[in-house]
């Protein structure tokens, strides 16, 4: 069954031919027209958030559906105001609501607003479709993003330096929304959990991952009771050795890294691996033998669970996608 491929893989144990599937967006345009399920709409409407969700593994073949496409909901669901964006954009949040830590204020039930409720009436859907067919994968973001959101990424950069104690307060006032909506999900029906976290090297130094982020992903391993796996975009070499000592899962790395190999080699066997296939060049413009050879290359590295390196470009053709559950099919 492919949940129980993915869970293995998702976990690192060695299963017969590899898992397939991201637990970031597989969303495309092409999708949207296909099944007249569209955003901004599908963002907070249940049946269309379902439909697109499910086409990962009933039209792509992938072994994982993941039914939050933004990195807005919790965000959202705490006060921030999002723009929902359209076909051609992903949502963003609009307006930071804090300068300070003590201004922090986690509404008690901002698990029960829409854009929260949205996502976990979906993953039950898609559990009660799904059954041991596919795996269902929640997604929440980690408290360095949700600062990001919350205070302005200037502000928020900017204080790792001025006020690093204005940001190590704020993370353990944030990390409740995290572990809340991940074990929401969970009790909603999620098998996963993908913690986005954007720590890549350009907005976070190794120093600060060390500082501020290491000990909270340590946490996070521990206190979400099914597979976790983090997802950061861009060059994460840098800290990957430190990422693979967390306890976390499960690692969805970019190709800013560099190859399957040295992915493989910087995780050692501590944490399974998820990716390996190019965003945006090859997902988007490469031939569906391209992709093949991606994802023979990441499988030939050890790569657990191929899958786009990260949430697929608007513009995707779904030729492409289709062509990595043929992988799978054949392989």
């Amino acid at each position: 069954m492919s949940r129980e491929r993915f869970l293995k893989a998702c976990t690192g144990r060695i299963t017969q031919k590899p898992a397939i599937g991201p637990g970031t967006s597989i969303v495309s345009r092409e999708l949207m027209d296909f099944l007249d399920a569209k955003f901004p709409r599908a963002h907070l409407d249940v049946s269309q958030m379902c439909m697109l969700a499910e086409a990962g593994h009933t039209i792509y073949g992938f072994d994982v559906v993941m039914p939050l496409f933004s990195v807005c909901h919790e965000s959202a669901a705490i006060g921030c105001d999002v723009d929902w964006g359209n076909e051609r954009t992903m949502p963003w949040v609009t307006k930071a609501l804090w300068k300070h830590d003590r201004e922090i204020v986690i509404p008690a039930d901002f698990a029960k607003t829409e854009p929260a409720q949205v996502p976990l009436k979906a993953i039950t859907e898609l559990k009660k479709r799904l059954g041991n067919d596919a795996a269902v994968c929640g997604k929440v973001f980690g408290p360095w993003t949700l600062g990001y959101h919350t205070f302005g990424i200037e502000h928020w950069l900017i204080s790792t330096l001025d006020d690093p104690d204005l940001i190590k307060r704020a993370i353990q006032s944030l990390k409740k929304v995290t572990i809340e909506f991940a074990r929401a999900q969970i009790e909603a029906g999620a098998d996963c959990i993908l913690i986005g976290d954007h720590a890549t090297r350009d907005l976070c130094s190794p120093t600060a991952y060390r500082e501020f982020l290491f000990e909270l992903h340590q946490e996070l391993a521990g206190r979400i009771s099914v597979p976790t796996i983090l997802h950061i975009c861009g060059d994460t070499a840098d800290r990957l050795p430190m990422i693979a000592t967390t306890g976390l899962s499960c690692f969805h790395w970019d190709t800013k890294l560099g190859s399957p190999e040295k992915a493989r080699k910087l995780a050692g066997n501590s944490i399974a691996l998820m990716g390996g296939i190019n965003n945006p060049l090859v997902i988007r413009t490469g031939s569906t033998s391209d992709i093949a050879a991606q994802c023979s290359n990441a499988a030939s590295a050890g790569i657990d669970i191929l899958a786009p390196e990260c949430a697929v470009p608007l513009d995707t053709p779904m030729k492409n996608l289709k062509s990595i559950g043929r992988y799978a099919a054949v392989s």
